[in-house]
């Protein structure tokens, strides 16, 4: 582990959950990607956001309800990746499943900052973070600031949601 938190295979993972936020936005869906992996490194689930059809189906709910349906104890130590930070419904959600680290790129913060106060981005300004802080059993968080050149291009492409294109 280096002194960001992140372990040796977190970036290759981190990256699939960008590339997923990319393909997201090319359906024309907000740009939001995640994906769920077992304690030995096995990819279990990826989901995309779905929220136009069903308003609770963010990236992250999609992945653990992919990720559950694995089988019993599929979800124990596991690991969630996503393109950004959680929100209060979602978090609840991995802590509820048993996932046990989270490792997202972009803060719900810097997500705010971006969109700005535009009806289909409303927030409730609840990071993970405070969430989990709140849990009884522990859930680690890693926030990695996004360096990575593509998730750069499709946050300037959600940046559009704001002028309302």
């Amino acid at each position: 582990m280096n002194a960001s938190g992140l372990l040796a295979e977190d970036e290759r993972w981190l990256r699939r959950a960008i590339e997923l936020s990319a393909r997201s936005r090319e359906t024309g869906k907000h740009p939001f990607g995640a994906l769920v992996v077992d304690r030995g490194g096995r990819l279990l689930a990826e989901g995309t956001n779905a929220f136009d059809a069903d308003c609770t189906a963010h990236a992250e709910m999609n992945a653990v309800r992919a990720a559950h349906a694995s089988g019993a104890g599929a979800l124990a130590g596991a690991t969630l990746f996503s393109s950004a930070e959680p929100c209060a419904m979602c978090s609840g959600a991995i802590y509820w499943s048993g996932i046990t680290r989270v490792v997202y790129a972009l803060s719900e913060t810097r997500l705010l900052a971006i969109t700005g106060d535009h009806p289909e981005n409303p927030t409730l300004a609840l990071p993970c973070r405070a969430v989990f802080a709140r849990a009884s059993a522990n859930c680690e968080q890693v926030a990695v600031q996004p360096t990575i050149a593509p998730w750069a291009r499709i946050m300037a492409s959600a940046a559009s949601l704001n002028s309302g294109k």
